[in-house]
């Protein structure tokens, strides 16, 4: 398989995630830095398993995340709002040989104000031992849209990838109803299509690089 390259969706940036494990380790939302050299890091390992079930567990977790404060320029800022998104969305469609179906048009909602994301919330990214869950893989963090987290977390094609299979509609649901903050889990119902679709896009110039697992999970995408 090819390298895919640096991708616009999740650029993996090891100083950023560096700078993002000084600032989660010490909450308990990811394991602490170990080393670091260039253009690499280690970090401590983090006991238990990916997560498989639960939902609630992953939606408190990733709430936290969102709430933790941010000093100002430590991180990159992600695409915010349906304009921005949904021209993300397209420059990574034109960047592949193969079409999906029309862009939704993005839906009017207001801005939230920046928050610190994970980046790469899939279900393989969260260690759950008993009671407690971490993130692992913070090669991604931006200040942005918690949505964003939201989406990668519910992805049917994240799901099937990292977990086997896409969440059932209750598990889905559950996973909304357990997430604090119902502005976010609205502005999220409002921009699903959109935001779906930008990941279905990444699933397309994935599979065309060489990872053929990725033609599947862009079909449940678009499905779901």
């Amino acid at each position: 398989m090819t390298s895919p390259g640096p991708h616009p969706f999740f650029p993996n940036d090891p100083d950023a995630e560096a700078r993002a494990l000084a600032l989660a380790a010490p909450l308990g939302l990811a394991p602490p830095l170990a080393a670091r050299g260039p253009g690499w890091i280690a970090y401590r390992h983090a006991s238990g398993s990916p997560w498989r079930a639960g939902p609630a567990t992953a939606a408190r977790l990733l709430a936290r995340v969102h709430a933790t404060p941010v000093p100002a320029g430590t991180f990159r800022h992600a695409a915010i709002g349906p304009v921005a998104v949904a021209a993300q969305a397209r420059a990574i469609a034109a960047d592949c040989r193969g079409r999906l179906p029309p862009l939704p048009v993005p839906p009017p909602v207001a801005l939230p104000p920046l928050a610190f994301l994970h980046g790469d919330a899939v279900a393989g990214n969260l260690i759950v031992a008993g009671d407690q869950a971490m993130l692992i893989d913070w090669q991604c963090p931006a200040l942005g849209d918690p949505v964003d987290d939201l989406a990668t977390f519910l992805s049917p094609a994240m799901q099937h990838l990292y977990r086997g299979n896409p969440l059932s509609q209750d598990e889905a649901a559950d996973f909304l109803a357990a997430y604090p903050d119902p502005a976010t889990t609205q502005r999220y119902r409002a921009m699903a299509p959109l935001l779906h679709w930008r990941i279905a896009a990444h699933c397309l110039w994935r599979a065309e690089r060489g990872a053929a697992d990725y033609a599947t999970a862009m079909d449940l995408e678009l499905a779901g």
